[in-house]
């Protein structure tokens, strides 16, 4: 498979500010579209979120797609049509499986402070199965390596999703050099730098840039000397 790098700068996302919601969207999402920015293999959304103190989407359906929720500040509270009333702190994961259909609603808990936090969708490989929902909350970083915080398997060490896919997740305190290999192979590897400066697959990458990796067998990563936070979402690049 050839090497191909696509890299997709911060400010190069779209973007909409609703007052309550500051968002950016690295793929096509409501009113941002872009033909050329549609998915990166099952990878369909990664929107970056800030919600006002108090605020948040109301009640709202989904089917078909797992739903992940990383909080990066504040408190995420989430209702579910499955009965679920939980809290997402910083540091907490979150993954949903929508499948025959769930409705769900989320704000920001506090009223003096917003929330921050990173919304991802992969298109799952079997449709209709039945909405699940769970949530884990990581070790104290930073830890200096990368941790799987998502796979296809309930057992590889976090939470796991209806699709063969491994979310990797590096909190680093300074440098740091690093290989990741795809765990699957066909698999691309989508890096999203959320905070700090890294060098990945040599190219030079600083916070919010994401670049996606196809027919890499060992990827290179250089976290730059004040360290930083990175996450690699690890997906099958064919569509189900």
């Amino acid at each position: 498979m050839t090497k191909t790098l696509t890299l997709h700068r911060a400010d190069t996302r779209g973007h909409a500010d609703h007052g309550w919601l500051d968002t950016w969207h690295t793929f096509s999402f409501a009113e941002y579209h872009d033909p050329s920015r549609v998915h990166f293999g099952t990878l369909r959304v990664l929107n970056d979120d800030t919600v006002a103190p108090g605020m948040g989407f109301g009640t709202h359906p989904h089917d078909n797609m797992e739903i992940v929720s990383i909080p990066l500040e504040g408190d995420l509270e989430h209702k579910d049509s499955m009965g679920h009333v939980q809290v997402i702190h910083q540091g907490d994961v979150q993954v949903m499986s929508a499948g025959t259909g769930i409705t769900h609603s989320e704000r920001a808990r506090d009223h003096d402070k917003p929330v921050r936090f990173l919304q991802i969708w992969v298109i799952p490989r079997e449709r209709n199965v039945a909405p699940r929902y769970d949530q884990m909350t990581l070790p104290a970083g930073p830890d200096n390596a990368l941790m799987t915080i998502i796979s296809p398997d309930a057992n590889d060490g976090g939470l796991w999703m209806h699709q063969d896919a491994w979310f990797q997740l590096g909190r680093f305190a300074g440098p740091e050099r690093l290989t990741y290999a795809p765990r699957r192979p066909g698999n691309g590897v989508y890096a999203f730098l959320i905070e700090g400066d890294a060098t990945i697959a040599g190219q030079d990458l600083h916070r919010r840039d994401g670049m996606g990796i196809e027919g890499e067998a060992a990827i290179d990563i250089r976290i730059g000397p004040k360290g930083g936070q990175l996450l690699l979402i690890d997906v099958p690049m064919a569509l189900n």
